[in-house]
């Protein structure tokens, strides 16, 4: 089941790309159509999904690939990946809606965004390490053509920047992923056996050396501070859909990495590494949200409010490696808190991006200045926004909530330093409030004026996504009872 997930849109991109015969209109709509096909075959795996034993994977697949480095096509899910794999259909499903009335080569970027969502949902049930950073190369590739084929502005100096950065720091993760198959014995890179074997236990050295490869490798992915400077131009001149796959999916490659590989594969260099890790986090939390309040224009700032919420993801699983008496059920609370936070980001932040776009296609502008009373001509629009920009701030209701609380308490149970980092909260709310007023409120004027509300191919997509983030926040226990065994797995690893 999984590998038909994975292949589908592969074979699609293969058949779009390889027939130019085909005419525009029908290109978007097989795109959309087998996106909403990928909903259907992940929601038949989230309902026949059994929670598996510890350290133990659902629908689990494995083929000989590569035996002479112990290497095979094996694949599965648990708590951990399948929240994400659902977003990922989510957002490709509502992205490929937003583009329905693409005019700027509507083929080819159908194709490419549909090998990209093959390299995303190839990267998340990956079990072996060859296979993971397999998926993880091939999704910088699609993503540079990406921003160079449909972005604006500098879009190839964007694009150049975003792959020399993310393509360095894949270098970084494949050296670590070479230390721990060198150190396991025998020598394997699939991630269950490395796991269980944790091989550079009881080697300090050499496995804080592993792992500050794979940190960095992940880190400028996610992106931390300070790998972060790729990420507000690569949003900035990237296209609507092509940011809100850059933030809802492909910055959670980074963060999945730390809970999926280098936390469990390497416990005592993770334990040892947890308070920097953690400080990472806190430093990336309040930046990116003080830099995110000094922007004047839209999309740079909701670029910078990713660094900002990514940062929360790293200091709930900095927290999760310092071992305190009592402090366990605090610590698995932590890492369920930042699974939680990957599928919230994705869902709200990929909205927030689409509903920028259209100021873009409207008026060629992201410029806050250049607006003032859009609410007047453009209700849905103001409407949508400032529920996604609530949302964003964590507002009880929305998934933001449910993932912060978990985050806090969590990681504030683990150790109190983690405290530092609730200000950011207070300057997220701050500046989405700024922007509101600024672009929404008062009378109409600038570019404002003769500004067309949002279509139905706008609208849907974007209210699709803050529906789910609702249903999140309203009803958090389904998504909480899938992650929380694996994360309860996670923090066992941690602490052997």
């Amino acid at each position: 089941m999984l590998s038909v997930i994975v292949f589908v849109p592969l074979a699609a991109a293969a058949v779009l790309a390889a027939a130019p015969g085909v005419p525009d209109r029908w290109a978007r709509w097989a795109w959309l159509a087998v996106s909403t096909v990928e909903v259907a075959l992940v929601a038949v795996v989230v309902a026949g999904y059994d929670t598996p034993a510890a350290g133990g994977l659902a629908f689990e697949e494995r083929v000989r690939w590569i035996p002479s480095v112990g290497s095979s096509y094996h694949v599965g899910v648990d708590g951990l990946s399948l929240p994400l794999l659902a977003l990922t259909a989510a957002v490709f499903t509502a992205c490929a809606g937003h583009a329905v009335r693409e005019e700027h080569r509507p083929r080819a970027q159908a194709a490419l965004f549909l090998f990209l969502e093959f390299t995303c949902f190839g990267l998340f049930v990956a079990q072996d390490l060859i296979l993971f950073f397999l998926f993880f190369d091939l999704s910088i590739v699609g993503m540079y053509f990406a921003i160079a084929g449909w972005g604006h502005g500098q879009r190839a100096r964007s694009a150049m920047k975003f792959f020399l950065y993310t393509f360095l720091g894949s270098l970084a993760l494949l050296l670590g992923f070479i230390g721990l198959y060198l150190a396991a014995d025998p020598h394997t890179f699939d991630i269950p056996e490395l796991v269980a074997a944790a091989p550079l236990a009881g080697s300090p050295g050499v496995g804080g050396l592993v792992l500050a490869a794979l940190l960095l490798g992940l880190a400028v992915k996610t992106p931390t501070v300070p790998f972060h400077t790729w990420l507000p131009p690569a949003h900035t001149d990237a296209s609507a859909i092509g940011s809100a796959v850059l933030a809802a999916i492909l910055l959670k490659m980074g963060t999945y990495g730390f809970v999926r590989i280098a936390m469990p594969a390497l416990p005592d260099a993770w334990r040892a590494w947890s308070w920097a890790i953690l400080t990472i986090g806190v430093v990336s939390v309040l930046y990116g949200a003080l830099v995110a309040l000094a922007q004047t224009n839209v999309k740079r700032m909701i670029a910078y409010t990713s660094v900002n919420h990514m940062g929360y993801v790293v200091l709930a699983v900095g927290a999760a490696g310092v071992v305190a008496d009592g402090a366990r059920e605090a610590r698995e609370l932590a890492v369920t808190g930042a699974v939680t936070q990957m599928v919230s980001h994705g869902l709200i932040t990929a909205a927030l991006f689409l509903l920028a776009g259209v100021l873009q296609e409207r008026t060629g502008s992201y410029e806050m200045d250049h607006y003032g009373g859009l609410a007047g001509p453009a209700p849905r629009f103001a409407a949508l926004f400032a529920i996604g920009a609530f949302a964003s701030l964590g507002l009880p209701g929305f998934s933001g909530f449910v993932a912060e609380f978990q985050i806090f308490a969590g990681s504030i149970g683990a150790t109190w330093g983690a405290a530092l980092a609730l200000p950011g909260i207070l300057v997220t709310a701050a500046l989405f409030l700024r922007a509101l007023q600024r672009v929404f409120t008062g009378p109409t004027r600038g570019k404002s004026h003769g500004f067309g509300d949002l279509r139905a191919h706008e609208l849907w997509p974007v209210a699709a996504l803050l529906t789910l983030a609702l249903l999140i926040g309203v009803v958090p226990w389904p998504l909480l009872d899938l992650v929380a065994p694996a994360s309860a797995t996670v923090v066992d690893l941690v602490s052997r």
